[in-house]
């Protein structure tokens, strides 16, 4: 006890530098995802977020999109409360076995078409969790996935480009 103490206090404190942000570019991506819901005849984008088992950090990356520095609803994009009023499903973190079933649930309650993106490393591919007994891993082992976001946690920055991406890639008839 009395050593690992020791090493405790024997070590400085070691941190990241804070991340510099590009304001302009994120300005400019958030312009484009205006312009594309303009082009798609559509007011905004509904986005429900459902966490299927991380470990919170996409959540607070998540959660700053809709703060004030960032402000997502100013592109026409905002965070809903029911899967019927959503036209995007935003998931997180690994699937656990709990969490399969009311994903499907999820999926099966947005109208069609629907989009589906995964954000961060563990909804990718599964992290560091991968696949085990309580995981199954990545959410394309249980809906089609239409864009992955990986990063861990993925910055508002690659969130805000990866809607975007998703919303290239769907062409609303």
């Amino acid at each position: 006890m009395i050593r690992i103490l020791r090493t405790i206090l024997s070590n400085t404190t070691c941190t990241d530098a804070p991340p510099q942000l590009d304001a302009h570019a994120l300005e400019q991506a958030g312009i484009a995802v205006r312009r594309m819901l303009d082009a798609q005849c559509r007011a905004s984008l509904a986005i429900r977020q459902v966490d299927a088992g991380s470990c919170n950090g996409c959540e607070l990356e998540i959660g700053a999109l809709e703060n004030p520095y960032h402000d997502l609803e100013r592109f026409g994009v905002r965070f809903v409360a029911s899967p019927r009023h959503a036209d995007a499903l935003l998931v997180t973190g690994p699937v656990s076995r709990h969490m399969a079933e009311a994903l499907l649930r999820t999926w099966d309650a947005m109208a069609e078409p629907r989009l589906v993106i995964a954000a961060g490393d563990c909804a990718c591919n599964g992290g560091l969790f991968g696949t085990s007994y309580a995981s199954l891993g990545g959410v394309d082992q249980v809906i089609p996935v239409d864009v992955f976001i990986p990063g861990c946690p993925p910055p508002p920055e690659r969130l805000l480009l990866g809607i975007l991406a998703a919303m290239g890639r769907h062409v609303r008839a």
